[in-house]
């Protein structure tokens, strides 16, 4: 059984240090992709924008800056509200968004109670795909056998 933890919330994205516009978003955590995160913006939108990075980059993100590349994550205060910054950068711009520090950190937790970290492997139920790609067939057994019998006499038959 795969379960989902959603939340969907309100971001602010940064235009300048004076300015901010809101962006309604989701997250979404899915038992079956255990190691990511996915992030909807505007929602509501003809277009959302889709966004998924490792779910170890936000849990640390959450208590200190951590990411290179593309996501980058940092904890911070602003107008001394405890937020959490998000930093994303593709080849058509980039994006820094604040997020409720108290929301995130409560989802992040309710994520790590369905998929405590270290078991994560155990969802992707890779053991028993290869139990199944590696299973005998009932045609495997007429691909051993020798449809040409040697041309070889045995036990002394001529």
């Amino acid at each position: 059984m795969h379960t989902v933890v959603e939340r969907e919330l309100e971001l602010k994205l940064v235009l300048s240090p004076e300015r901010s516009i809101p962006v309604p978003a989701r997250l979404t955590y899915r038992t079956e992709d255990p190691y990511a995160v996915h992030i909807t913006f505007h929602i509501t939108s003809d277009s959302p924008v889709y966004w998924t990075f490792a779910r170890d980059l936000l849990v640390e993100g959450v208590f200190r800056p951590c990411g290179q590349g593309d996501v980058r994550i940092w904890p911070t205060k602003v107008d001394g509200n405890s937020v959490i910054c998000v930093a994303l950068t593709s080849p058509d711009g980039n994006a820094l968004l604040e997020v409720p520090s108290a929301a995130v950190a409560v989802w992040v937790e309710r994520t790590l109670r369905v998929v405590p970290p270290g078991t994560e492997t155990e969802r992707l139920g890779i053991d028993e795909g290869l139990a199944e790609l590696l299973a005998p067939l009932p045609a495997d057994d007429l691909w051993m056998s020798d449809p040409w019998p040697s041309d070889e006499s045995q036990d002394g038959e001529s």
